[in-house]
């Protein structure tokens, strides 16, 4: 029986084997963190704090009344530096906090276990998930207790949770599989409960099998499919894993809560257990230090606000000037050219890549062969979008573009198809707004 997958798609080369015998090791707390205070979908986190306080570990620094959102909280206690801004890896200035760690590591009063997960109804799992300021950590960053506050009449049937991580090089949410499949499983659990839902799967690419059987002893008896995948890119990105495990399509506009299913990473689920657990909100994340210019690459256990400097350091820096800097992955994540940006929950890797992997090649014009139409697992036609990115802001359907890349990877005359395709997303949400006026 062939495996599972979706329509459309590419294939890779893989790169992890630089990481992925790698355990997570501990990156100690730096000496100071630059925390941004927006670090998810939704609305920016307003200060709380001021130049001068004294802040412990979890202790929440930045919030906002604004439903789509999530708190920010302290990765080291010490003092608050500067209320300043910072970069993010996309360009943006956002402001941010700056603490000076004291090296003490001191819990705030807040941070505490939740009690056991069978006394909690969904409301107390939903304000956890909340208080804890958790986000989707594959990359997206939308806050987790909105997917889990459906609109009334949506019925939410199905929780998947994403094991795939399809894009080259990372390995991280690999590690976190092998080394806390148990917290997965608690995760799931909980993600079951607030939602109501019957059925969970866990969704997991074939080239990871340690994985998949880890998973599966972890759930052992329990109502829970582990589902190997085909090796094939996006597979992990949500609208394609949901067509691949599931067979449905999420309507064009629409989400996966239209269809009654949730789709979680796997190191979401992790969090989500540490916060019942033992309290601890989303102050750090496993990251993925790799590249062919990366002294020894592996998987990291990092503070949120750590620079990606501190992160290279600690893997043997860079051993030589590289082409180009990665936070995330190559295919959907950002080149960057400052390495003192902040990592952020949502940041999965950080990459630093020779001219050999990563070669900077000069566009050719196109030549309507159609790869890229072939290859789009959202049914787009890519060459039409980035040619006529104010046309496209409405007959092309570029808001349904999943940016993973495909499209620029498959393209025989180096198009930057997606780079075009972002400017016709925001001429497109533009006009939206226009329209709504």
């Amino acid at each position: 029986m062939p495996s599972k997958t979706f329509r459309g798609g590419v294939d890779t080369p893989h790169f992890k084997e630089m990481s992925a015998s790698s355990p997570i090791s501990e990156l100690p707390a730096p000496e100071k963190v630059t925390i941004p205070l927006t670090q998810h979908i939704g609305a920016p986190c307003e200060v709380k704090v001021e130049k001068g306080d004294q802040v412990d570990l979890g202790q929440i620094i930045a919030d906002t009344d604004a439903f789509v959102s999530a708190p920010i909280h302290a990765s080291v206690s010490g003092t608050v530096e500067a209320v300043t801004t910072t970069r993010l890896a996309d360009g943006r200035i956002v402001p941010a906090v700056v603490i000076a760690s004291d090296g003490e590591d001191r819990w705030h009063e807040s941070v505490a276990p939740k009690g056991e997960l069978r006394n909690l109804d969904a409301d107390a799992i939903r304000s956890i998930m909340r208080e804890a300021g958790l986000v989707g950590m594959g990359g997206a960053a939308f806050p987790t207790h909105v997917k889990y506050t459906p609109p009334p009449g949506v019925d939410l049937h199905t929780i998947i949770i994403n094991g795939c991580e399809c894009e080259p090089f990372l390995t991280c949410d690999h590690r976190v599989m092998l080394e806390f499949a148990d917290e997965i499983v608690f995760g799931l659990e909980a993600m079951m409960k607030v939602a109501g839902a019957k059925r969970g799967l866990i969704g997991i690419e074939e080239n990871k099998p340690d994985a998949i059987e880890a998973l599966r002893q972890a759930v052992g008896d329990r109502p829970y499919d582990v589902i190997p995948l085909k090796v094939k890119y996006p597979e992990g990105a949500e609208k394609q894993l949901i067509s691949a495990l599931t067979g449905q399509e999420v309507p064009s506009g629409g989400l996966p809560l239209d269809l009654g299913i949730v789709v979680n990473n796997v190191a979401t689920a992790v969090a989500l257990a540490n916060a019942i657990k033992t309290g601890q909100p989303l102050i750090d994340r496993v990251v993925t230090v790799s590249g062919d210019r990366v002294g020894r690459p592996g998987n990291l256990r990092v503070r949120i606000g750590t620079s990606m400097e501190d992160v290279f350091d600690a893997c043997g820096g860079l051993t030589e000037a590289p082409e180009r800097i990665v936070i995330g992955g190559p295919m959907m994540g950002q080149a960057v050219f400052d390495i003192s940006i902040p990592i952020t929950k949502g940041c999965s890797g950080v990459l630093a890549l020779s001219a050999e992997i990563a070669p900077v090649v000069e566009e050719k014009p196109c030549i309507r062969c159609g790869r890229c139409v072939e290859v789009c697992p959202s049914f787009l036609m890519p060459l039409y979008i980035a040619d006529y990115p104010h046309e496209a802001s409405l007959e092309y359907y570029p808001l349904d573009c999943i940016e993973c890349g495909s499209c620029s990877y498959i393209c025989p005359a180096d198009q930057r198809l997606l780079e075009r395709i972002r400017l016709a997303k925001v001429e497109a949400e533009a006009r939206q707004r226009s329209d709504d006026a």
